[in-house]
């Protein structure tokens, strides 16, 4: 018994339970993070139009094929508690989608001949951020439970 009359396991239940505390923040994190990931996915898969035409620079790129948009995922990243979220690097030995999102200069082979490529910047993946990064705040909110 301690000075308070109660015996101490009793007084121990009434102070936070360090590790179910941690783990239920843990939890809250790893939802909370993935369905902001899901949203910025879903937002910059609409925003890549199927048509035959390019898009404009500055606009987000046009898909021909759809294969830019069915390989927009994203990944909770447990160490870094973080969300990885993007298309995934195509085994073409490109960077096309580094490409599109901030433009650049690349050399390609042509018939025998070195060309130099300018690729205007088309970005998708930064104003679908952008625009979801806003709900953020919504979604912690109550998220520990």
């Amino acid at each position: 018994m301690n000075g308070l009359g109660m015996k101490l396991p009793r007084t121990q239940r009434l102070f936070f339970d360090r590790a179910s505390v941690l783990k239920a923040v843990s939890r809250a994190e790893r939802r909370t993070l993935s369905r902001f990931g899901a949203f910025v996915r879903r937002t910059a898969r609409s925003s890549i139009r199927r048509r035959k035409r390019i898009s404009a620079p500055g606009a987000a790129p046009s898909s021909h094929t759809g294969l830019l948009r069915r390989t927009i995922f994203f990944a909770y990243e447990p160490q870094r508690s973080s969300v990885v979220i993007g298309p995934l690097q195509l085994n073409k030995g490109t960077d096309a989608p580094a490409l599109l999102e901030q433009g650049g200069r690349v050399t390609r082979r042509r018939r025998n001949r070195s060309v130099r490529l300018t690729y205007r910047p088309r970005p998708f993946m930064g104003p679908a951020f952008q625009r979801e990064q806003s709900r953020l705040p919504a979604l912690w909110r109550n998220s520990v439970r």
